[in-house]
């Protein structure tokens, strides 16, 4: 049997094994893309459920973001000086990869589109922002993938899309802490004789 007719019937196999599972662990790399005002921002990101790697592509600071919502911290590496701090998890350090979103009161199936060489179906989803206003997204939800590779609001100066993914599975390594970093805190107390 030509091994590409065994790799398509074991991933067919492996999608249809996984359909029919309670829970289903999302790991997978990829490239994200966030455009919000007109400012875009490219980043490599390393996800597993309940944590997650962001390495940054742009200049500044702040190369390396480990967000382990399991333990809730962030670390955030300053790998050039080999340093980090620590921060607590919060909300908006969350990834976008679950079909529903918070506060979403409505969903409206737009059509099917290709993304990124996957199938997606397009949804119209309002979702309730407080103070009796709503605010309208369009999310293009992976139906190979199980999850949504983009998601942009209405008003179009918002927006995340995850191009080139790979699910795979993603080592531990990659939520750890480099062993040779320090804490900022403990960078900037006088070493004493």
């Amino acid at each position: 049997m030509n091994r590409w007719v065994l790799r398509v019937i074991l991933v067919a196999g492996t999608l249809w094994m996984s359909a029919g599972a309670v829970a289903w662990a999302l790991e997978f790399v990829a490239e994200r893309v966030t455009r919000i005002d007109g400012q875009s921002r490219r980043e490599n990101i390393y996800y597993r459920d309940n944590m997650w790697r962001v390495e940054h592509n742009n200049s500044g600071p702040v190369n390396i973001m480990i967000i382990r919502k399991d333990k809730g911290l962030v670390w955030l590496l300053l790998s050039r000086v080999g340093m980090f701090e620590t921060v607590n998890y919060e909300a908006e350090h969350a990834q976008l990869v679950n079909q529903r979103l918070n506060g979403e009161t409505a969903r409206e199936t737009m059509g099917v589109e290709q993304v990124d060489g996957h199938p997606t179906t397009v949804y119209r989803i309002t979702v309730a922002t407080g103070g009796g206003k709503a605010e309208v997204y369009y999310q293009w939800f992976a139906t190979d993938l199980q999850f949504p590779l983009r998601l942009a609001r209405k008003d179009e100066d918002w927006l995340v899309e995850y191009a080139h993914v790979h699910v795979t599975h993603v080592s531990d390594f990659m939520f750890r802490l480099p062993r040779s970093s320090r804490p900022i805190q403990e960078a900037s107390q006088p070493l004493t004789p």
